[in-house]
C-alpha cells in the first residue's frame, strides 16, 4: 500500500533523498536509499530511481511506508539535555557540538545533536546543514526552516562558507603550508586515503599557532569539504592529529593515555555578505566556539604557549 502527500514550499527545488530524509525522520537513510533504488518512490505517479532528482512545491510524492508524525524521538530527546547555543535566530541556529555525539541519530529514537534540537523546538523541521565527526567538537550550523536550509546548502556546496578548525598535531609543523592531496573514500571500510588517480580535489591550509617541539597547535582552513579531510591531510604531511586512532601516530597516542579522542575542533564558521533573505541574520558574520576543556588542558600541561 502506498501513501501520497503534496510537497510544500519547504521542499521546493530539493533533492529527492534529502526531501525524504527531512520528512520521514523515523525511516533510516539505508531504507530510504533502498526504496529509491528499487523504484518504490513515485513523484507525480512516475517512479524515480535517482536520489539527486529534484522535487518542487506542489509535487505529489508517493512512498511505501505509513505517513505518520512520529513524536518518540522528540519525547526521548527532551530528557537528554541541551546543546550549547552560540547563536539563535528565526531561521538559523549555530551550536557548539560536544565530543562523543553524532550529528544525526544512527538508530530510531537515538540521541544526537539534531534530536535534541527537535526537542528544543518541538518539531522535526530543523536540519543540520553540514557534518562533524562524532568526536569532533565545535561550530555546527542548523537550518530551522526550508528556505534557510536550501540557501545554506547552496552556500556550502559552492564553498562560500569559510571553515576553520583548531587541532593538536604531532611534531613541529611548518609555520604555514598548503596541503593539496586528492582524497578517495572507501565506503566499505569507512576510510579515506590520498589517491592522485581517483581522488577528489582536497585542499587544506595549515597555519602553526604554537608549538613546544613535540606537539603543535594549528589552525586548519578547509578549502574543500571532504570526509575526514583534516585528519587525512595532517597524517599525509606526517603531522597527524593527536588521539586519532584511525589515521594517527600509534606511538604518540599510546604515550598520551589521557587523550581519548582526536584533538580536532571546529573553531569558526565565516559567512559571506549579500546572502539570500532567509539568511540575512547571519549575513557577513563569523561564529566562534572556544576550545574545549580537553584541548585547553593538554595545551597547558604540555607548555604550549597560546592564548585565544
Amino acid at each position: 500500500m502506498s501513501y501520497t502527500l503534496k510537497l510544500s514550499q519547504d521542499h521546493d527545488d530539493r533533492r529527492l533523498d534529502r526531501t525524504l530524509l527531512s520528512i520521514f525522520k523515523w525511516i533510516t537513510r539505508g531504507e530510504i536509499m533502498k526504496a529509491i533504488r528499487t523504484g518504490e518512490i513515485r513523484v507525480n505517479s512516475k517512479r524515480v530511481r535517482e536520489p539527486g532528482f529534484h522535487v518542487y512545491a506542489g509535487d505529489e510524492l508517493s512512498v511505501s511506508w505509513p505517513l505518520r508524525e512520529d513524536e518518540k524521538v522528540i519525547k526521548h530527546a527532551s530528557s537528554w539535555g541541551k546543546i550549547k547555543v552560540i547563536f539563535q535566530g528565526k531561521n538559523v541556529l549555530i551550536l557548539n557540538k560536544p565530543s562523543g555525539m553524532l550529528v544525526q541519530p544512527d538508530e530510531p529514537n537515538g540521541d544526537s545533536i539534531i534530536s535534541r534540537v527537535w526537542a528544543m523546538f518541538g518539531t522535526k523541521t530543523p536540519a543540520a546543514v553540514h557534518r562533524l565527526d562524532r568526536n569532533t567538537t565545535g561550530v555546527l550550523a542548523v537550518a530551522l526552516h526550508g528556505d534557510a536550509l536550501r540557501a545554506m546548502e547552496e552556500l556550502f556546496k559552492a564553498r562560500n562558507v569559510r571553515k576553520f578548525y583548531r587541532a593538536v598535531v604531532v611534531g613541529k609543523t611548518p609555520e604555514e603550508i598548503m596541503i593539496e592531496a586528492p582524497l578517495l573514500k572507501d565506503a566499505e571500510n569507512n576510510i579515506v586515503k590520498v589517491s592522485d588517480e581517483e581522488g577528489l580535489t582536497a585542499i587544506t591550509k595549515c597555519t602553526r599557532l604554537a608549538t613546544n617541539g613535540k606537539f603543535s597547535l594549528v589552525e586548519l582552513e578547509l578549502l574543500t569539504g571532504r570526509t575526514h579531510q583534516a585528519r587525512v591531510h595532517m597524517a599525509y604531511i606526517h603531522h597527524p592529529i593527536l588521539g586519532d586512532r584511525k589515521y594517527g601516530d600509534f606511538k604518540a597516542n599510546k604515550l598520551m593515555k589521557n587523550v581519548t579522542r582526536p584533538l580536532l575542533h571546529a573553531y569558526c564558521l565565516e559567512f559571506p555578505e549579500n546572502l539570500h533573505e532567509a539568511l540575512s541574520e547571519i549575513d557577513g558574520k563569523k561564529f566562534f566556539a572556544e576550545l574545549p576543556d580537553d584541548m585547553k588542558n593538554f595545551i597547558e600541561a604540555e607548555g604550549i604557549n597560546y592564548e585565544e
